[in-house]
């Protein structure tokens, strides 16, 4: 005798508006750190183009306050390497040593160029996250406090589109995330790693919009800021 299970499918958030309500969406902005960023300092020492980035930053720093300003939960995620390399691998040395336009002292602790850009400091109010790898999930508390803030759906930006958000976007998904990625609020040394990180994405782990359609989505859902848990007494 064959038993039939009822299941009840979880409805699924079909529409970009409906993804990113700023209810249960988190604004993900990673790596916007002055070694990656600014010229002058490890990225650009390494010879890394950094034209893309540094165009997109006023067009990031308008969605932060955007974001700011619809009640959007808004996680700074910076890379860091610990000092005297206690946070690498040999595999991960070896990698590094030999990737185009890197660095192993890239976002050292306590360097200048570890910090966030000034157009995009955090707020006292705001999380910050610092990872040793590519993914912001990796080895971090992230997942742990989107969870702990009703997160249904993450919005990566950033740096760089085809290394540490792709990284991310794939954790994410598999985590179990909505994914949505304005393609020109994330950026790269290479164009054609860039697109071919956005076409993938929009295959296999999410929907691809821009920032226009993302300020639009936001501004048509009812604000309804993220508050902290009150505290136990």
């Amino acid at each position: 005798m064959t038993t039939k299970h009822n299941t009840v499918e979880e409805r699924i958030l079909a529409t970009l508006a409906e993804r990113v309500s700023p209810n249960h969406s988190a604004l993900l902005i990673i790596d916007m750190q002055k070694d990656f960023c600014v010229d002058g300092y490890a990225a650009s020492q390494a010879g890394r183009p950094l034209g893309a980035v540094q165009a997109m930053i006023p067009a990031l720093a308008e969605t932060l306050e955007r974001a700011r300003e619809r009640g959007v939960l808004v996680c700074h995620v910076g890379f860091l390497t610990l000092q005297h390399h206690f946070s690498d691998t040999a595999p991960w040395l070896s990698q590094r040593r030999r990737s185009t336009y890197a660095s192993d002292r890239i976002a050292m602790q306590g360097s200048d160029g570890a910090d966030f850009i000034d157009a995009l400091s955090p707020r006292e109010d705001e999380i910050e996250i610092r990872k040793h790898r590519y993914s912001a999930f990796k080895g971090t508390n992230l997942d742990m406090v989107l969870r702990a803030n009703g997160i249904k759906t993450v919005i990566p930006v950033g740096v760089s589109t085809n290394v540490c958000v792709e990284s991310t976007i794939r954790d994410a998904f598999e985590l179990g995330y909505y994914v949505c990625v304005p393609g020109n609020l994330c950026a790269s040394w290479d164009t054609e790693l860039h697109n071919a990180t956005l076409k993938n994405v929009n295959a296999r782990f999410g929907l691809v919009c821009d920032q226009a359609s993302l300020l639009n989505a936001w501004e048509i859902q009812p604000r309804q800021p993220h508050t902290q848990p009150q505290e136990l007494i």
